[in-house]
């Protein structure tokens, strides 16, 4: 497998008689901010869990920093150099803030007490407080912390803004946003609230039973796909478009193209033909999201 930070080969995974990983293939780069899309029950909490070590794979491989996870060189080691924060954001709730930093700081001989006293500030954790009084986005931003100031290398986020009010998201998002820059920090996030991965995220995968079905830099990505609005002087009769024309809608006069590739292709043909005027739209992230589940 070529260098990269994260890379899974025809990873599978199954439970029971349900196959949660069927072939799953994924490349993160160092320093990227990586989404990683999928409905619900599509693999990506089984994926992570795979990455951590957590779950064993059926077959392909998983590695991190060109390691395999299952390999003798995993384990421990590995998990020192990655940060986790799960959905649940579970923590030992009778520590107060400044026990459970007390408490992981001696598993992790790279801990940066800089880091530590920044996200203190920034997060505005209360030291003497409880695990058990803290709202579920102050628990969010105490576990960011943990992960960050071990001095991960890279971050590996299961719904981090998940149930965290639009102040906190802005916050979190922020300082997500930071750290490639600042700390050299890779970040892979599953999420289910597009916006925000189109707002911080620089490359994308979406996976669909088990699968990767899109993946690439976001920029490309949105290039790639077109929204096209075919106007023609009367009702068209069937039009068969070239390759690339995934979602197609005609009312009337107006015949609505999403295209996945060949866009030029297909506003060369819909220029052909007689009387047809041709738009051209950007689309959004859920665009892409959207065609690529329901045509899988």
């Amino acid at each position: 497998m070529s260098a990269g930070v994260i890379e899974t080969r025809g990873l599978r995974k199954v439970f029971k008689d349900q196959a949660a990983l069927q072939g799953l293939d994924l490349q993160v780069k160092a320093g990227s901010i990586f989404g990683f899309l999928g409905r619900n029950g599509a693999g990506k909490t089984t994926t992570i869990r795979v990455l951590m070590g957590l779950a064993k794979a059926d077959g392909g491989e998983a590695r991190l920093f060109g390691e395999r996870v299952a390999g003798p060189a995993g384990g421990a080691g590995l998990r020192k150099r990655i940060g986790f924060v799960s959905e649940e954001k579970d923590l030992y709730p009778y520590m107060t803030v400044r026990q459970i930093i007390r408490f992981t700081r001696p598993f992790f001989p790279g801990w940066r007490d800089d880091l530590e006293r920044r996200y203190l500030r920034v997060f505005d954790l209360p030291p003497d407080r409880k695990i058990s009084h803290l709202s579920k986005g102050t628990r969010a931003k105490l576990m960011l912390l943990l992960a960050i100031s071990h001095g991960a290398e890279v971050l590996i986020l299961d719904e981090p803004t998940s149930g965290l009010d639009p102040a906190v998201t802005e916050e979190v998002l922020r300082e997500l946003v930071a750290l490639p820059a600042t700390e050299g920090t890779t970040i892979f996030f599953s999420s289910h609230q597009l916006a925000e991965v189109e707002q911080i995220a620089d490359h994308v995968a979406i996976i669909d039973r088990g699968r990767t079905v899109v993946a690439g830099a976001l920029d490309d990505l949105k290039t790639q796909y077109q929204r096209l609005r075919v106007v023609f002087p009367q009702e068209p009769r069937r039009i068969e478009w070239v390759d690339g024309a995934e979602h197609v809608r005609q009312e009337g006069r107006t015949v609505s193209i999403l295209a996945s590739r060949n866009v030029e292709a297909i506003v060369s043909q819909a220029r052909s033909l007689p009387g047809a005027s041709v738009e051209r739209f950007p689309v959004t992230l859920k665009e892409i999201f959207l065609e690529s589940v329901r045509n899988n």
